[in-house]
C-alpha cells in the first residue's frame, strides 16, 4: 500500500509517530522493541521515520508486543491518498513488481466461450472505466492477440501511441480482459487451474499499466481491473491455504486501488484480509482491518455493515460477547437499511444472496462466540441464523452449501447435541473431507475437535469416527 507523504515528506510518517508515541509509552528503546519483535533496530528506527512500508506480519508482532488492541493494523488498514506529481502519474515501481505467484503459458488464459457475457458488470466485476454504464464486451472470437498471440497472454504490453482510436482499442481491450475475469471466476470453482490463468493475466496487466505509467499516463483502468485480477488471485490462493501468496495479491490489490482512488475495491479486499488472518486465528489484526472497511468511505451504507460484521467476528475470536453482539445489531440495522446505491455498488449485499451472506456471516460470529466462552445460548442462536443462510444458498454454489452445512454441525455440537452434529456432518462428510479449501478444512478441523473431546466414547461420535477414517482413504 502506497502510503501519502506526512507533513515530513515521509510515505508513512503518521503510522511511524504513532509507533514512536507507542513505542515510549511502553518505556522501550528502539532496540528493545527490535528484539522483542524479532527485528533489527534499524527497522524500527525507519519505520518510526516513515521511510518503509511496514510488513503485516511485524505489525501484528507490534500490536502484540505493545498490547495496543490491533490499532497499528487500524492504522494500516486506513484509507490513504497517493500523491500526485502536476501532469503526471507519480512513476512507482512498487506498484508493479515483484508480483508473486505464477506465470501462464500462451493460451492458458482462454476460458469457454460458453459464459462470455454480453455486458458488464458481470460476476460482480464492472468495467473499469466506466462502473456500472453496462458496457458491451467485445465478442471472443475478437481477442485471439489477447489469449494465444503475443501481447496480453504473456509477451510485451500493448502500445496504444495516441488519439480516438487508441483509446477506443484501449478500452476494447479492458472490457475484454473483464469479461475474461468473469469466465475464469465462474470456472475456477470447479477447475483448479484457473488460479494460473489468473496469475498470468495479471502478471500482463501489471507490465500494461506499466508501460502506461512510463509514458506519463495515469493506468487507471489496468490499475482499476488489476485490483479486480488481485483480489479473485488472492481468494483462489487463500482457498487452496496458500496464505503467503494470498496476502501478498490482497496487498498489491490495495496499493493499486488505493493508486486510482477505488473505494470499493478497498472495502472489499480488506474484508478478504480479514477472512485471511481470521483463518490465522488473529482476532486483533482482524479487528484492524475490520476498521479499516469502515474508514474507507463513511457515507456508504454497505461499507459500514461490512466492517460491522467483520468486527463481530473478530470480537467474537476474543470472547468479547456484548462487543460481538453490538456489532452483530449493528449490521442488521446497516443492513436492513442499505439502498438503490449500495445494491449497485455491492451487488452481493442485496436480495435473498445479501441476506444469506449476513446470516452467515452472523452464525459464523455467534458460532465462534460460543467456542470462545462456552456460552449455549449464542451456539443456539448461532444454529438459527445459520440454518436460514443455508437454506437460501442456491444449487450451484456447492461449497457455500458444504462449508454452511459443517458449521451448522460445529454450532449443534457448541450446544451440546452431538447427535445432531453427527448426523448433519455425516451427510457431507466424504466431500469435506476430499476438499481442498481452506475455509472448509477449518470448518471441518473445529467440528472434529469439538466432537472427539467430552463426547469421544458415545456410540454415534464413535460412529462419526469410522466414517470419516472411511472417508479419507
Amino acid at each position: 500500500m502506497t502510503g501519502p507523504a506526512g507533513a515530513d515528506g515521509a510515505p508513512w510518517a503518521e503510522f511511524g509517530r504513532q509507533l514512536r508515541s507507542l513505542r515510549r509509552a511502553a518505556g522501550l528503546t528502539q532496540l528493545q522493541l527490535g528484539l522483542r519483535v524479532g527485528y533489527h533496530h534499524s527497522v524500527v528506527s525507519r519505520l518510526e521515520a516513515g521511510l518503509r512500508e511496514p510488513p503485516v506480519g511485524l505489525v501484528r508482532r507490534l500490536d502484540a508486543v505493545l498490547e495496543t488492541g490491533g490499532e497499528l493494523a487500524a492504522t494500516v488498514a486506513a484509507p490513504r491518498e497517493v500523491p500526485r506529481r502536476p501532469g503526471r502519474f507519480p512513476a512507482d515501481p512498487a506498484l508493479f513488481t515483484p508480483l508473486p505467484g505464477v506465470d501462464a503459458p500462451a493460451g492458458q488464459g482462454a476460458p469457454d466461450s460458453g459464459m462470455w457475457p454480453a455486458r458488464l458488470p458481470a460476476e460482480g466485476l464492472a468495467c473499469p472505466l466506466h462502473g456500472t454504464a453496462g458496457c458491451a464486451v467485445p465478442d471472443p472470437g475478437e481477442l485471439p492477440a489477447l489469449l494465444d498471440g503475443p501481447g496480453p497472454a504473456g509477451g510485451p504490453a500493448p502500445s496504444w501511441g495516441t488519439g480516438t482510436g487508441a483509446a477506443v482499442a484501449e478500452a476494447e481491450l479492458l472490457h475484454g480482459l473483464t469479461a475474461v475475469l468473469a469466465c475464469l471466476i465462474r470456472e475456477a470453482f470447479r477447475h483448479e487451474g484457473r488460479v494460473t490463468a489468473v496469475e498470468g493475466l495479471l502478471r500482463t496487466l501489471a507490465r500494461w499499466a506499466g508501460e502506461v505509467n512510463s509514458a506519463g499516463r495515469l493506468p487507471y483502468g489496468q490499475l482499476r481491473l488489476g485490483a479486480q485480477y488481485a483480489q479473485v488471485a488472492g481468494r483462489l490462493r487463500m482457498e487452496r491455504g496458500q496464505i503467503g501468496v494470498a496476502m501478498a495479491w490482497f496487498g498489491h490489490g490495495l496499493r493499486w486501488a488505493d493508486a486510482v482512488q477505488d473505494a470499493s475495491a478497498r472495502a472489499t479486499l480488506l474484508s478478504d484480509m480479514c477472512t485471511l488472518v481470521r483463518l490465522d486465528g488473529d482476532p486483533s489484526l482482524m479487528l484492524g482491518y475490520a476498521q479499516g472497511i469502515g474508514a474507507v468511505d463513511a457515507r456508504r451504507r454497505w461499507m459500514a455493515t461490512l466492517s460491522d460484521l467483520y468486527q463481530a467476528r473478530g470480537h467474537a475470536l476474543s470472547g468479547d460477547a456484548a462487543a460481538c453482539r453490538r456489532h452483530i445489531s449493528l449490521a442488521r440495522r446497516g443492513f436492513a437499511r442499505l439502498g438503490p446505491q449500495d445494491h449497485l455498488e455491492a451487488p452481493w449485499m442485496a436480495g435473498a444472496e445479501g441476506a444469506m451472506r449476513v446470516d452467515s456471516a452472523i452464525g459464523g460470529a455467534l458460532r465462534d462466540l460460543a467456542v470462545a466462552t462456552g456460552d449455549r445460548a449464542a451456539a443456539r442462536r448461532a444454529i438459527d441464523a445459520t440454518a436460514r443462510s443455508r437454506a437460501q444458498v442456491p444449487p450451484q454454489m456447492r461449497g457455500a452449501r458444504l462449508l454452511l452445512t459443517l458449521r451448522l454441525a460445529d454450532s449443534w455440537a457448541c450446544a451440546g447435541d452431538p447427535g445432531a452434529a453427527v448426523a448433519l456432518a455425516s451427510e457431507v462428510l466424504p466431500e469435506a473431507v476430499r476438499s481442498r479449501e481452506s475455509m472448509v478444512t477449518a470448518e471441518l478441523r473445529g467440528l472434529h475437535s469439538r466432537l472427539t473431546g467430552p463426547w469421544a466414547d458415545l456410540p454415534e461420535v464413535r460412529a462419526y469416527r469410522e466414517r470419516l477414517l472411511d472417508a479419507g482413504e
